[in-house]
């Protein structure tokens, strides 16, 4: 993995709960191997542990030029050992880690349970402290409570620096929230934002889902939110006790941050030097640097020399990316010089989509499930904003979309409608799967030893959008595979849409990283139909059956209660093929009868021939239905 370049320390908020990880880290990011070294940061997922290290990494490469960066997550990190163990090739597996001039390594509680790897880490960790070379890990807890850990190597992690981050306090939150609306341009009343800010969130990526909810009710409910309204809309959200707000710290926390800026403006070079050195290192890297050199030669200095070099280096990350997924796939293809020159990054995207197309795709929406063919009401007008909201700007507003509701009541329909619409917005690559599917795939991947390529469809997709998924709580490898997956297709800024029976707080058996990465969006109910949809549902479904309702007609089937969707096609069902049987038209007197089962045979039978043109009676031909079924005529021997 590469570092991502869009988590930096100039948008990280630093408030009192995480100042000393931040100072810790920017002197890590001066001065590598030379302090707190290792770095061991921890948290409880969502408080930005992963930001702040690649933060470090981001730093380190703008300053430090000439030191190779590396991020990798413990599993990759373990799967790289058992690969290289597999294929004899031990040694090389260590000496490329020993090139290494920082090494980020991120989820170490999931050393538990891997002796081996523990032991080739310590003999990395010794090598490279010794040369003078940068750790910086991190962990949910502190390495004393990560289980089965050989004892040298925690005498080596404590050797460093151990820090932990906190939930942000109402500071910090109000910090972080103002920051979002202003990044994002949304305005609230006042007083509004205050109120979030007052709730003590377990961690960012819940504070975050809080805003998006607020932002989803007003943008697509087109009305200013009262400051007494927040607790009301974020209902479940809101839980957290109200905390009155405690007075900021006398310009503590702005001059902390002005100290910071100081010391980065005294290293300021100037843009021609800088874009120099990146052309001399990315030329040793082996990448064209066609994109520097046009800046460089240019007449004009560039309005921001670090937005050029952050632009080169995204592509150089999105090329890497790409060349390993294809790695997987295709080793001949992959050395296509267009993986090494920017300027060609769309051609190397097409040669990835070309491969993946051959190495069978994951399964795409269903074209039967349609926007134009689902019917909305104030049961699922939410849900259904929020859809037509992430189709229009793809994976820049509500990013992931978490549906929930009872069974039948169209979450499925409007996930592949979702999928329909993103597949003409992305121009195709949308994955859309049941969740058990997503299971049964890893499984027979597992099995036949593909779990690479299994992983290579599913990161290549434009967008996941994952129905039921429910089913993959209690399943831990699936989740495994899915919380990779997810920060893979997020950070590419790619859609991810969920469907489930219940809310992600409600869901046993679900690991944390995952559930706060799915508060992190928007999560919308969509209930079950109410009179309004029930109307519009029996109307469309009649005439779909060949009959024209009258308006009594569907007033009277709406005002039946249903729980779903389902119940509605089954109720039209019912009183189609009935009427069919009994060769009759069907009218309202019709409806009641097969409807109203408390009614007598008498008034069934004359409820049919009321409803019959008498044209169609014949005797001969005309099946009745009576309750006992010994009594029934099916026709009149000859």
């Amino acid at each position: 993995m590469h570092v991502e370049t869009r988590l930096r320390f100039d948008n990280f908020v630093v408030g009192s709960a995480n100042r000393l990880a931040v100072a810790a880290a920017h002197a890590v990011a001066e001065a590598p191997g030379t302090v707190y070294n290792p770095l061991f940061m921890y948290s409880s997922s969502g408080l930005g542990k992963t930001h702040l290290m690649s933060a470090i990494g981001n730093q380190v490469m703008v300053k430090h030029k000439g030191l190779v960066v590396d991020f990798v997550t413990l599993d990759d990190f373990v799967e790289e050992l058992h690969a290289a163990i597999a294929a004899g090739e031990s040694e090389k597996f260590k000496e490329r880690y020993l090139q290494v001039g920082v090494l980020l390594i991120d989820d170490m509680q999931f050393l538990t349970g891997h002796r081996e790897t523990q032991s080739e880490l310590l003999r990395i960790f010794n090598a490279l402290t010794a040369d003078g070379r940068q750790i910086v890990m991190t962990s949910d807890r502190p390495p004393s409570e990560i289980a089965d850990v050989d004892a040298r190597l925690l005498t080596r992690l404590a050797g460093g620096l151990i820090v932990d981050i906190s939930a942000p306090d109402y500071e910090t939150r109000m910090a972080i929230l103002r920051a979002k609306c202003e990044e994002r341009g949304v305005r609230f009343r006042a007083g509004v934002v205050d109120e979030v800010g007052r709730l003590e969130f377990k961690n960012v990526r819940e504070l975050q889902g809080a805003l998006n909810r607020l932002i989803a009710f007003q943008t697509l409910g087109g009305e200013q939110i009262e400051p007494e309204a927040v607790l009301t809309i974020l209902g479940d959200l809101a839980e957290q006790q109200v905390q009155p707000a405690r007075p900021r710290p006398s310009g503590e926390f702005q001059s902390f941050l002005t100290d910071i800026a100081s010391a980065v403006a005294q290293h300021v070079e100037q843009w021609q030097t800088r874009l120099t050195e990146a052309i001399a290192y990315w030329n040793s890297e082996g990448y064209r640097t066609g994109a520097l050199e046009r800046v460089l030669n240019g007449s004009a200095a560039p309005a921001s020399v670090e937005s050029v070099l952050r632009a080169f280096e995204a592509d150089v990350t999105k090329l890497r990316e790409l060349e390993q997924q294809l790695l997987r796939l295709d080793k001949e293809l992959a050395a296509h010089p267009s993986f090494h020159d920017p300027d060609r990054l769309r051609e190397a995207e097409q040669l990835l989509e070309r491969a993946l197309r051959t190495a069978s795709p994951p399964p795409g929406p269903s074209a039967a499930f349609t926007r134009a063919g689902f019917e909305v009401s104030g049961s699922n007008q939410l849900a259904v904003r929020a859809a037509d909201a992430i189709v229009s700007v793809p994976a820049s507003r509500y990013n992931p979309l978490f549906i929930h509701g009872p069974s039948g009541v169209g979450k499925t329909h409007l996930l592949n409608a979702v999928g329909n619409g993103l597949m003409e917005a992305t121009n195709g690559g949308v994955a859309c799967v049941p969740a058990q599917l997503f299971v049964d795939e890893l499984i027979a991947a597992l099995q036949e030893g593909t779990v690479d390529r299994w992983r290579a469809r599913y990161r290549a997709a434009n967008a996941l959008l994952l129905d039921d998924v429910q089913f993959v709580a209690g399943k831990e490898r699936t989740q495994e595979e899915l919380f990779h997956v997810f920060n893979a297709l997020h950070s590419d800024g790619k859609q991810l849409v969920f469907a489930s029976d219940r809310a992600p707080r409600e869901l046993t058996g679900l690991e944390d990283r995952l559930r706060s990465r799915f508060e992190g969006g928007l999560v919308v109910e969509m209930q079950s139909p109410d009179r309004a949809l029930r109307e519009r549902l029996y109307a469309r479904f009649l005439r779909d059956s060949g009959i024209e309702p009258t308006g009594e007609m569907v007033s009277y089937l709406a005002e039946r209660a249903v729980s779903s969707v389902r119940e509605v096609i089954g109720t039209v069902n019912r009183v189609v093929a009935s009427a069919e049987v009994a060769a009759v038209p069907v009218t309202l007197g019709f409806m009641r009868a097969q409807l109203e089962p408390d009614e007598g045979a008498t008034s069934r039978a004359a409820a049919m021939r009321t409803a019959a043109d008498t044209y169609f009676l014949d005797a001969e031909k005309i099946v009745w239905h009576w309750p006992d079924a010994s009594a029934r005529l099916i026709e009149e021997p000859r």
